[in-house]
């Protein structure tokens, strides 16, 4: 396994983003004139359930700490950190840095690109072992890791790449209208969960698979969350697109719930 750096570089990443991911949850109408950039409560306490789930994926990864497990878990986190940071750097004209809670964010991301660095460095050092073990996953769970990275994946390149008046920024999904800055920040967060289970198309290992989902999981709970508490904003009469919003995390979820009493979650139930 890599090193106690990257672990506890992990656990420092899971402390930041759970006080970060708290306090744009709880106080998105406080804090969305003070974040980082133009954004409004809405989008505050989405990315709030972001940092949330990131804050339980880095927890449960750190805790299990066995690569061949949770793998792809640390590859989401270091992709998510440093594409968020590239971000910043990219729109470092609108970035405003004057409120502790911008400052926060951008500590938090380079506290996770360092561990992104450090773990990168150790995998390379180490080389620890990816054989399989346990259990190997069916054809058609295969299937529906791949059709996942390929839908999440599409909305990923498609924040990264559409314009402001493309389909689906005007309001038509997500029910605000988004800067390039706040579209580009959906987009790596979408592209880096897309990327980080490519390793499943050649890679057979259940356990693995369902670490990752349950390590991912926070991310639907709190993202969902955080819509019906705006559900408000949304209008399904006249903007169906909402649905959809609300579907696929629903769609992903609840299933996912069932799949956990059946299987587990990725470790020995003994």
């Amino acid at each position: 396994m890599l090193s106690n750096l990257s672990r506890w570089l992990t656990y420092t990443c899971a402390l930041l983003y759970a006080i970060l991911g708290a306090l744009l949850f709880l106080f998105p109408e406080q804090l969305a004139p003070v974040f980082a950039w133009k954004v409004t409560a809405f989008m505050t306490i989405t990315i709030g359930g972001w940092c949330l789930g990131n804050a339980w994926l880095a927890y449960i990864t750190a805790r299990r700490w066995e690569w061949k497990l949770v793998y792809t878990s640390l590859i989401y986190l270091w992709l998510f950190g440093i594409g968020e940071l590239i971000v910043l750097f990219v729109f470092r004209d609108k970035l405003k840095l004057e409120h502790p809670i911008a400052w926060l964010y951008f500590i938090t991301l380079i506290v996770n690109a360092l561990a992104a660095f450090i773990g990168v460095l150790d995998y390379l050092r180490l080389r620890p072992s990816n054989e399989l073990s346990g259990t190997a996953v069916t054809k058609i769970q295969s299937l529906l890791a791949v059709a996942f990275m390929l839908f999440v994946g599409f909305l990923g390149l498609y924040g990264l790449t559409a314009q402001i008046g493309d389909i689906g920024t005007n309001a038509g999904i997500f029910p605000e209208v988004m800067s390039l800055f706040t579209l580009r920040s959906f987009g790596v967060f979408y592209f880096s969960l897309a990327l980080a289970v490519v390793p499943y198309i050649w890679d057979r290992s259940l356990n693995a698979i369902l670490h990752q989902s349950f390590a991912a999981y926070g991310l639907i709970v709190f993202i969902t969350a955080a819509a019906f508490i705006y559900i408000h904003l949304f209008d399904f009469t006249e903007r169906p697109g909402g649905l959809a919003y609300f579907g696929v995390y629903l769609a992903v979820g609840i299933p996912l719930t069932f799949v956990f009493i059946k299987y587990g979650t990725g470790v020995s139930r003994n």
